[in-house]
């Protein structure tokens, strides 16, 4: 029989780094960590080959004391607890004690550090656990540290690290994590001599997201500000067109701290699921604020999980604030027919006859601007051409004179001076004729936002009198004009839409009916399908089915559904058979929602079917009353939009 015998220290600490530092990205969330505890302001961050040979993490924090330093280095060693009554209302991002011996038993690791008061730093060196020196130096307030040769001392560790490309990608990834936690704090990461990321620690959460995810994410975000019983919940969510087909874009904080928790992550995505395509994950940076007594944050050794008292309750509560954030939104996605390019000086090209007239008369506009002759103001000027000034002179009275003969020679109306400011602004302003100036093609080349909130929503019964229902195209699409934009609705996903959220309405409500089938529809069951049948009979009868023996293995099915409009009663009843025969399946809400959303779509209208005018009229006013009109029940859109300016764009009117 082995003997049992005592570890020795350095195999403990080896032990205790294998379950807190498991790469060079675990270094930096510890250290950075430890930072912002220090109430730093700025972090600075700078590694080399993804962290493995070097990592050097600067704040401007309140430093160590040099009789604490030797301390700080030792397993189980904190400043942040006391006793075990205080992890239940620790609110330090660190408080395990463990993550400088870990680090410290399998790197290289030198400590600069100085408090406010002191008159000199300290520089600390200890390597594999073992302490090499301890000296005062000069240094600014605030600690350093220096992390080299990462696993240099365990080398099977070390073979198991990726790439150092990968190693430093995961290192950004986090830091991105951590400065969306901590808006206030400026952070910025060097890689390789290069700059990955600085942020300003201006306290505004959407300059953070804009500097991380940059301007397109930035522009599609909508606000969460609410405070319930449970918890505060503030940031933003993404709207559905910037979905990924990963989690990586879901950013949650629980009482500052990044973790990972599968109860949050639902709620976000449950929320979602009206507006998504399966497959697809949203945008969110969402800040939890709750009762530090009701969170459990020592579950995990690199703090990445948590346990919430009232998970139930967290999780309704999330789930209500999102689902009542995203819901009336208008989340109609926009087309873009041209090709978003990089502004550039666009041709010359002659007008079009119709528009040639007022285009003379805006150039007229802005050359009777300039007022009498310059020469008239600058005497000292006139008559002489050679210098720079005096050509462009003649260059412009050339021009007035030449426009004048224009306006006597043709009954172009003399411009108007005295436009208001706004309208007169809305006038292109021409360096020649025929071509927009730089200024107004920057304007013109302003790329519209994805339509979410209007002052007027599309599907609204205020905005039902303008709609102008111009017709059908491949007899699946219906094109609706609406103000300065062409709306096509697919009738498949339209109606598909409604029919799901009125089988839905009515199963929440609890409006279960019976529909009398006659004569009864005769089912087949397996021995297995019986059994299931018998376990949850008093679910089907909930539901208004009436089901009995017909002999053998035969049953009736003498009521069905009178709610499921127009969804196939029989396939709805042998898919759940089918779906109650996988193991550990239960009859829930979950299954017999996700069953309705794949079944609505086969009673739904189909695509290249003839519909009338009236009936699309009436397939628009269904839409109208929806919770959520926007998306069919598997995240497809129901209409999508096309503005004016694009297509005026597409026909060279915009250029």
């Amino acid at each position: 029989m082995a003997q049992i015998q005592i570890l020795d220290q350095d195999t403990i600490n080896q032990i205790a780094a294998g379950e807190v530092v498991e790469r060079p990205a675990s270094v930096v969330k510890e250290l950075l960590e430890n930072a912002i505890d220090a109430n730093a302001t700025a972090v600075t961050i700078e590694i080399k080959e993804g962290g493995i040979s070097f990592i050097r993490i600067t704040d401007n924090g309140y430093g160590i004391e040099k009789e604490q330093i030797p301390l700080a280095f030792l397993r189980h060693s904190t400043s942040k607890i006391r006793t075990a009554q205080d992890l239940i209302t620790v609110s330090s991002l660190g408080f395990r004690g463990e993550a400088l011996s870990s680090i410290a038993s399998v790197a290289e690791v030198e400590l600069i550090t100085k408090t406010p008061h002191a008159l000199t730093g300290i520089c600390y060196c200890i390597s594999g656990g073992q302490e090499r020196s301890i000296e005062e130096i000069g240094a600014p307030d605030g600690t350093t540290f220096l992390v080299r040769n990462l696993f240099y001392n365990v080398p099977a560790r070390r073979k198991f690290l990726k790439a150092p490309v990968t190693e430093a990608n995961y290192i950004i990834e986090l830091v991105e994590k951590m400065a969306l936690s901590h808006p206030d704090v400026s952070i910025r990461l060097i890689s390789n001599g290069q700059n990955k990321l600085y942020t300003t620690g201006n306290r505004k959460l959407k300059d953070m997201i804009y500097t991380i995810y940059g301007r397109e994410v930035a522009s599609n975000l909508i606000p969460v500000q609410e405070e319930t019983e449970i918890m505060t919940i503030r940031g933003f969510l993404g709207k559905p067109v910037i979905a990924r087909g990963n989690r990586s874009f879901e950013n949650y904080f629980i009482n500052g701290r990044y973790v990972r928790s599968k109860l949050i992550a639902k709620a976000i995505e449950t929320a979602y699921k009206p507006f998504m395509m399966q497959h697809r994950y949203p945008f969110a940076v969402l800040h939890l604020e709750l009762d530090q007594q009701k969170v459990d944050v020592n579950v995990h050794p690199a703090k990445m999980e948590l346990r919430f008292e009232q998970e139930q309750a967290v999780y309704e509560t999330l789930l209500e604030v999102l689902t009542r954030t995203l819901k009336g939104k208008e989340f109609i996605p926009e087309v873009e027919l041209a090709k978003k390019e990089e502004i550039k000086k666009p041709e010359k090209r002659a007008p079009e006859p119709f528009e040639k007239k007022r285009m003379e008369a805006e150039q007229l506009k802005r050359l009777a601007s300039y007022g009498k002759p310059i020469e008239e103001k600058h005497p000292q000027t006139t008559g002489k051409t050679s210098g720079f000034v005096s050509k462009d002179i003649v260059r412009v009275n050339e021009k007035l004179q030449r426009k004048e003969e224009i306006r006597n020679s043709s009954e172009i109306p003399k411009p108007v001076t005295d436009l208001p400011l706004r309208e007169a602004s809305s006038y292109p302003i021409t360096d020649h004729v025929g071509e927009p100036s730089k200024q107004d093609v920057k304007q013109k080349e302003t790329k519209p936002e994805q339509m979410t909130l209007f002052e007027e929503n599309l599907l609204s019964k205020a905005a039902r009198v303008k709609h102008r229902l111009i017709g059908q195209l491949f007899e699946t699409y219906w094109l609706i004009q609406y103000e300065d934009k062409l709306f096509i609705m697919d009738q498949h996903a339209a109606h598909e839409k409604v029919l799901y959220e009125k089988t839905m309405k009515s199963l929440k409500n609890k409006e279960f009916t019976t529909q009398m089938v006659s004569p009864p529809i005769i089912i087949s069951l397996t021995r297995k399908e019986e059994a299931i049948l018998e376990k949850y009979k008093s679910h089907f009868t909930e539901l208004g089915y009436e089901i009995s023996p017909f002999g053998g293995r035969e049953y009736a099915v003498s009521g069905v559904p009178g709610n499921l409009f127009g969804i196939p009663e029989k396939e709805m009843l042998t898919e759940l058979f089918s779906l109650l025969e996988e193991e550990a399946a239960e009859l829930s809400s979950e299954l017999i929602t996700d069953k309705i959303a794949s079944l609505s779509c086969k009673a739904a209208v189909k695509g290249n079917h003839k519909m009338s005018v009236q009936e699309a009229d009436a397939l628009i006013e269904q839409l109208m009353e929806l919770d959520n009109p926007y998306a069919c029940p598997h995240g497809r859109p129901t209409m999508i939009s096309m503005s004016k300016y694009e297509l005026e764009k597409k026909f060279k009117r915009i250029v």
